[in-house]
């Protein structure tokens, strides 16, 4: 039982072919949910879609800050329209990349803050990016109330914690950082760089977390683990992903893909 919290099924390379032998592949693993995460209009309803088609398949919609550029009034209302749609089951993935700046970091901001606003009036939870933007990802997130009393009081505690239906995705902060985000309420990702020989940062954080805090994603088709590396990624690779946090935690592997499982059904409201 396995969960890949954050794919792209939906991915523009892909094509209806290879999509197709994905989906095969999919249903023969040992992975029963994954989410197929938009990163635009496009690709959100693309995923809305597969969710509708693929008994293990949930979406997830929104605009990337790559994409953040692309989003007008209309747009986010489409966002809206779409997060209504059966097994859509939340906001994302949206965020801050001052990486790459596809988008201008102004519009970035402002495409952010109201996703967020969506999510919280849909009282969705919300999948969020964040690269080389930490500090004031996590401002935002803040400032815009996706920690608040009033949010995270509409989900039930865990293990006495509140939790606020954040999940910080591929994270790559620190310990600390992840620390903080659990404190409010956040949950935090693992994906297949925590397999790769200098993810001392990434070990440090899944030693760091609880269990109950963490998921385990590909984001297929980027990011293949260890011993995949270099070759294009796909859902049931995150198999490596969770025997990695097994080792890092001393759990087994069954221990690990159980739980991270659990979590993201009840992070998701599947």
């Amino acid at each position: 039982m396995l969960f890949d919290s954050h794919m792209h099924l939906n991915n523009e390379d892909i094509t209806d072919g290879q999509r197709e032998e994905l989906v095969r592949e999919i249903e023969a693993s040992e992975v029963s949910y994954a989410v197929d995460i938009g990163f635009n209009l496009e690709s959100s309803a693309l995923a809305a879609k597969h969710a509708e088609e693929y008994s293990w398949c949930y979406a997830a919609v929104g605009f990337h800050p790559h994409d953040a550029k692309e989003m007008d009034d209309l747009g986010l209302m489409m966002i809206k329209a779409l997060s209504r749609k059966p097994k859509v089951v939340a906001i994302g993935e949206i965020g801050l990349d001052f990486h790459y700046d596809h988008s201008p970091r102004d519009v970035q901001r402002d495409c952010f803050r109201k996703q967020i606003r969506l999510a919280n009036e849909l009282q969705m939870p919300i999948v969020v990016h964040s690269r080389e933007a930490d500090e004031e990802v996590l401002s935002i997130l803040r400032k815009e109330q996706a920690f608040s009393n009033k949010r995270t009081s509409r989900f039930p505690k865990i293990e006495g914690t509140v939790d606020a239906r954040v999940l910080l995705h591929c994270f790559s902060g620190s310990a600390e950082l992840a620390r903080q985000y659990v404190k409010l309420g956040g949950t935090i990702s693992i994906a297949g760089p925590v397999t790769y020989k200098n993810a001392r940062v990434s070990a440090e954080v899944v030693k760091a977390v609880p269990l109950e805090r963490l998921l385990v994603e590909t984001d297929a088709p980027y990011l293949a683990p260890e011993p995949m590396r270099g070759k294009r990624n796909k859902a049931p690779f995150v198999e490596y992903t969770a025997r990695k946090v097994a080792e890092l935690k001393g759990l087994s592997y069954e221990e690990v893909a159980k739980a991270t499982c659990e979590n993201a059904i009840r992070f998701y409201g599947i």
